[in-house]
């Protein structure tokens, strides 16, 4: 079975448009769970410009379902997943002044550097699985795995901005690093402009993928449909 988790970025978003606590990003995450959401996933980025630090630690005081934190891995972030031991870390290459994550790692060009950052989480985090990051790419597939990494989560944006094209041409790439992901002994994970347009076609295409991340198509779709109503859309592209 294919996991949901919502990223709650964009709901921090509108929050800090305005100040204050509305809407209130922890409840909107617990209200995510009690509509079925499998986990929550948030990156805090330097900047706070939406999820902040301070959420985070409140999050984690309350989460049920699984609890996935993306980040670019420096000494920030490596003390946030020491404090909370979030079900997965999800480590991202993002410059701190990106506006979203555009690429995925070189996990043979940067095989130390990760090497050495999962080593250190697994340390300050035994039970949190780490996922990498990457393009949908064999190689980048085999080189997390000699990087240590539980799990591999592929940037789906190329397979999106193609689907309506060529779905079957624009999933070619995917479905090969997907099976070498497999072979490899890795866990899967997507995400990345994954929609309730090309999600199903993604998840029949790839059936033993663990986990899809989404949050930006999702919070607005929820602005036509609701947020329960629209949870339940995605989970049911999942089935």
């Amino acid at each position: 079975m294919t996991k949901l988790s919502v990223n709650i970025n964009k709901i921090a978003t509108l929050r800090n448009a305005r100040g204050g606590n509305n809407p209130d990003v922890i409840k909107v995450a617990l209200d995510i769970e009690k509509f079925g959401s499998d986990g929550i996933t948030v990156h805090p980025r330097p900047d706070e410009r939406h999820i902040t630090k301070n959420d985070v630690y409140e999050l984690q005081k309350v989460i049920k379902t699984e609890f996935n934190i993306e980040g670019y891995p420096d000494e920030r972030y490596l003390s946030i997943i020491k404090d909370t031991k979030p079900s997965q870390a999800t480590l991202v290459p993002d410059k701190p002044e990106q506006l979203t994550s555009n690429h995925g790692w070189d996990t043979i060009k940067n095989n130390k550097e990760l090497t050495d950052i999962i080593k250190t989480l697994k340390i300050l985090s035994p039970t949190s699985r780490v996922s990498v990051f990457i393009d949908a790419k064999p190689d980048m597939v085999k080189g997390a795995r000699d990087c240590g990494a539980d799990r591999v989560e592929l940037y789906t944006q190329s397979y999106a901005e193609n689907y309506l094209r060529n779905k079957e041409k624009a999933i070619e790439n995917f479905v090969k690093a997907a099976q070498c992901a497999k072979d490899c002994g890795l866990g899967l994970n997507a995400g990345h402009d994954l929609s309730l347009e090309n999600l199903e076609y993604f998840h029949k295409t790839i059936p033993y993928l663990d986990e899809v991340s989404i949050g930006h198509a999702l919070v607005c779709d929820s602005l036509y449909y609701g947020l329960e109503n629209t949870i339940k859309m995605y989970l049911s592209c999942l089935k």
